[in-house]
């Protein structure tokens, strides 16, 4: 099951079941308006999202729609840092014994369709293609041969980074939060769309329709159940709590010359089975 996320025509958050080219709004059908909420009424809720949109009659067409992050409000996002060895390498870094683990909040990020933003203070605006691990049960000190049974889903994210920030001091925190700089979508697939853990799946990001990272999920140093694993050791994860799950190579900062987003670009990251989130860059006003 696919799952958008969007604006109603009453300008109330709406949730819909994606069926190719169409949505059924399962919001109107008198299920929760959010991802967030449907999440939370576990697998009930999904059942009841499935059984909603196999019966409707009306669908709307998905072009049009403006769309909002699969998940609207989570109380934890947690991004990894240096999760491919090649990255790490590129990043001159030793690949990492333990996940890199820093915080990223709601925000600084923005729906595909949405413009990310430059910030006027730098010019060091970095692109970095990462796919999302959505929490549909919660819990605490999880075991990794249970961890996947905790993910409810997937979906895409630009870790959009302002890098002469980030690097100011030891921690990434900072250059990782600048208001709208990444973006998180188009929308949440339910994991048994994909391989378990969305393993084995090939990973890109495009800046202006050019290839400038080009991998696959199962070079990760650390996999989905890894991370969820190690997150829930240190505090209890509940549903809507996202994983973002880190970078291949590629990056703008480790070319040289450096390339970095600028007004104009068109950035494009996509997972094969996920979908293409897709967002223009623009110029802090």
């Amino acid at each position: 099951m696919r799952l958008i996320a969007f604006i109603a025509d009453d300008g109330k958050p709406a949730l819909g079941v994606r069926i190719h080219d169409e949505v059924v709004d399962i919001t109107a059908l008198g299920l929760p308006s959010t991802l967030d909420e449907l999440l939370c009424r576990g697998e009930s809720g999904m059942r009841a999202a499935v059984e909603a949109s196999a019966a409707a009659t009306v669908r709307r067409p998905l072009a049009g729609l403006r769309l909002l992050p699969p998940v609207q409000n989570p109380s934890k996002a947690f991004a990894i840092g240096l999760n491919y060895a090649d990255h790490a390498k590129e990043s001159k870094f030793e690949p990492p014994s333990h996940p890199v683990i820093f915080q990223r909040f709601p925000s600084s990020w923005v729906a595909h369709g949405e413009a990310i933003v430059r910030p006027k203070v730098s010019t060091q605006f970095d692109y970095e293609a990462e796919f999302v691990a959505v929490i549909g049960k919660g819990g605490r000190y999880i075991s990794k041969d249970k961890a996947l049974e905790h993910v409810a889903g997937y979906s895409l994210f630009n870790d959009g980074s302002i890098r002469d920030f980030q690097f100011r001091s030891g921690q990434w925190l900072w250059g990782k939060n600048f208001d709208r700089s990444g973006s998180f979508g188009p929308e949440f697939v339910t994991a048994d769309e994909l391989p378990s853990g969305a393993t084995g799946l090939r990973l890109q990001c495009r800046l202006n329709g050019e290839v400038m990272q080009d991998a696959n999920t199962r070079d990760m140093i650390f996999d989905v159940a890894t991370l969820v694993a190690a997150c829930s050791e240190g505090m209890a994860l509940v549903p809507g709590d996202i994983i973002i799950t880190g970078t291949p190579s590629g990056v703008g900062l480790a070319r040289k010359p450096p390339i970095w987003m600028k007004a104009g670009d068109l950035c494009e990251i996509e997972l094969e089975g996920v979908g293409v989130l897709s967002n223009r860059v623009v110029d802090e006003t």
